[in-house]
């Protein structure tokens, strides 16, 4: 029987390994080291699995779990095998010695060596390393050199001799390189922009350095992914900058490149949605990559090597893409701050969904190596609750759950493909374990699906086009930058200039005063017209069929805008006296117009006298006082309602609201004064 999946998990106080499908035990030769543990790693073949402690760094045979060797080096903060496992680097806090100078804490050491029994093992070869970030030697994929980084070089070594410097790669400015994977022994470096000039990203074959086989120059990159497919045929260059001068973005701007290794092919790659790229990643067969890209709900879109599109998925909240080890599914999901959705694609059958799994918040997600499980895994710092392990079967079903208390670290041994079995990832549907039935027990699933909110005059309506995101129907989210655009969907709409004032909608009369059409109104506003409109009816009635104003050319009381005659009014006796001098101005003018095209004799209209400043400030100061009354009356209303609905009110608050009457009075004498 082969053997089963394993994977190695690290916690705040233990290390564990444990198998998985179909056995779901801890392995038994496996002591759980216990303390201050930092790391722990597998090499890249499966056979060693290595850890950390304050002691020093211990090694085990991941198949039985039997200790191999130690090395006597404490603090050790990072561990890393050689593709093959030949050679494991371990890396210290940076530190000084007694004469101020640095101390190597980059070190490489022998997996496997044969020592005398009282020998010491010793590191093959030393380097000063201060920062965390691509610490490690890079290795070519037979370990016959590996490389790393100095300034303004990047320095290449035999992987037997690590004392002595084998090549240089000389490249003015360089800051990160990448080794080419398979047997293509090539080495992709990037220089940012500096001074004007673009940055560029070059690919030289080791160790022919004089000429660059591929390159590309772009600007908008302060920094760089660089992403090599599996057989190291051809590159990604992920660029992004640290700011956005569209200002359309807080995280900076990215932008996407494909080389080919041989240089014959380079090009930008071109989405067609607006925004970030999320992720990007190669598919196994070294043929195919998928990206997620665009302003949430994202798109995501597989590409050949020719960065010609092949096929969308469906628009979705999605930032995270990961093809199986066998190329056969892909895994799209949206993990962070987003609600932990995976949505599995079986990219041999038409890119068919599979399922969605609903996984929660896990900070970890990844294939096993035989590609017929999911792990899942929330840890910490992350998330210091709800810490734990969940194994999902491709086909959605849960197969183990386990919960733990700060768990840190969670990773899968590797397995050759040569070792793996040829079987249907899908079928049979391994048997879960009791774990998994007692997890779904604990879920609850919602009866009802509870959607957003919607106000009482809406409901049992469609959403308006402007309130749907992208993928549920509306049009695309465009990014303005503070220019006003006006989208089919609504986005951007300009809105009118005063506060409170509704929409602008087409067909609207945007004229003041202009008569509004009742089917275009809301079945408050006409209730409210309807109210206005018979209030002005009575005040017309009242007063008689002539106004104070009759015979002269001012305009009538009755509003077109369906304000009441009271607003009117108000709104007449405040104007300026240098308004009543221009309306006079204006008449005499038009008088003597008419008269000159009729060319008659008839006695030309008395103009419309002006009005005394006087009366018109007296007017003015009845005005205020109205207005001042009327919010009174208004505040007296608010504190009998309030005391209505049983609140406490202070005996000043009892006292206004007595003078009620009082106040009432007063507005009506001064109101037919004004008339």
């Amino acid at each position: 029987m082969a053997s089963p999946l394993q994977f190695a998990y690290r916690t705040q106080k233990a290390i564990g390994v444990f198998d998985a499908d179909p056995v779901y035990e801890a392995l038994p030769g496996f002591t759980q080291p216990e303390g201050n543990l930092r790391c722990c790693v597998y090499s890249g073949c499966g056979r060693y699995f290595a850890y950390a402690t304050n002691e020093g760094v211990v090694i085990v045979d991941a198949s039985v779990g039997h200790v191999l060797t130690s090395l006597p080096i404490p603090a050790v903060y990072d561990l890393s095998f050689s593709p093959h496992g030949t050679y494991l680097s371990t890396w210290e806090r940076p530190a000084k010695d007694e004469n101020g100078d640095a101390t190597k804490n980059l070190k490489i050491w022998r997996t496997i060596e044969e020592l005398a029994d009282d020998a010491e093992k010793q590191p093959i070869g030393k380097f000063v390393q201060k920062s965390a970030n691509g610490w490690n030697l890079q290795y070519t994929e037979d370990e016959c050199f590996c490389a790393r980084i100095v300034t303004n070089e990047v320095q290449f070594y035999n992987s037997n001799d690590l004392g002595t410097v084998w090549n240089k790669l000389r490249v003015e400015g360089v800051s990160d390189f990448a080794l080419a994977p398979g047997k293509n022994q090539n080495v992709a470096v990037f220089v940012p922009e500096r001074k004007g000039h673009p940055a560029s990203v070059k690919v030289f074959n080791v160790p022919q350095f004089t000429n660059p086989i591929s390159q590309k120059t772009f600007f908008k990159a302060d920094k760089v992914q660089l992403k090599w497919n599996q057989l190291g045929t051809a590159l990604i260059v992920l660029a992004q900058t640290e700011v956005d001068k569209s200002n359309k973005s807080y995280y900076g701007e990215t932008n996407m490149y494909l080389l080919s290794a041989n240089g014959s092919f380079d090009a930008r790659v071109t989405l067609d949605k607006e925004g970030p790229i999320h992720d990007v990643s190669w598919s196994p067969n070294s043929k195919e990559f998928g990206v997620i890209y665009g302003y949430m709900p994202a798109k995501t879109t597989i590409f050949n090597h020719r960065a010609v599109a092949t096929h969308s998925f469906p628009l979705g909240p999605r930032n995270t893409i990961i093809f199986s080890p066998t190329g056969r599914f892909a895994l799209v999901a949206g993990f962070g701050n987003l609600a932990g959705q995976i949505d599995v694609y079986d990219l041999e059958k038409d890119y068919r969904k599979i399922t969605t799994i609903e996984s929660g918040n896990p900070s970890v997600c990844t294939w096993s190596p035989d590609s017929r499980f999911i792990l899942t895994a929330t840890t910490s710092p992350r998330l210091r609750v709800d810490n734990g392990i969940k194994l999902w079967h491709v086909g959605g079903g849960i197969m183990y759950n386990e919960d733990m208390v700060e768990l840190y670290n969670v990773i899968w041994r590797p397995v050759p493909a040569a070792s793996l079995a040829n079987v249907d990832p899908l079928h049979p549907v391994p048997t879960p374990h009791p774990s998994a039935l007692a997890y779904l027990g604990t879920v609850k699933t919602p009866s009802k699906p509870v959607g957003a909110y919607r106000p009482p005059g809406a409901r049992g309506s469609s959403t308006p086009l402007h309130f749907k995101r992208e993928d549920e129907g509306g049009a695309a989210h465009s990014v303005s930058n503070g220019v006003p655009q006006v989208g089919p969907n609504g986005f951007g709409r300009p809105r009118r200039q005063i506060p409170g004032a509704e929409f602008a909608e087409p067909g609207r009369p945007s004229v003041p005063g202009a008569v509004v059409d009742d089917e275009n109104l809301s079945k408050t506003a006409l209730k409210n017209k309807k109210k206005r409109n018979k209030k002005a009816k009575e005040g017309q009635a009242g007063e008689g069929a002539t106004t104070p104003n009759e015979g002269g050319l001012a305009p009538p009381r009755e509003s077109v805008d369906g304000r009441s005659p009271d607003r009117n009014h108000q709104r007449h006796h405040s104007r300026s006296q240098s308004r009543s001098n221009n309306l006079a101005v204006r008449t005499q003018n038009n008088h003597r117009s008419r008269s000159n095209v009729r060319q008659s004799n008839a006695p030309a209209q008395q103009a419309t006298p002006v009005v005394d400043a006087a009366a018109a400030a007296a007017q003015s100061a009845n005005a205020k006082k109205i207005r001042s009354l009327q919010k009174k009356i208004r505040a007296i209303e608010d504190l009998e309602m309030r005391h209505a609905g049983g609140e406490k009110l202070e005996d000043t608050q009892l006292k206004k609201i007595a003078t009620k009457g009082s106040v009432i009075k007063e507005l009506e004498a001064l109101e037919r004064e004004g008339h």
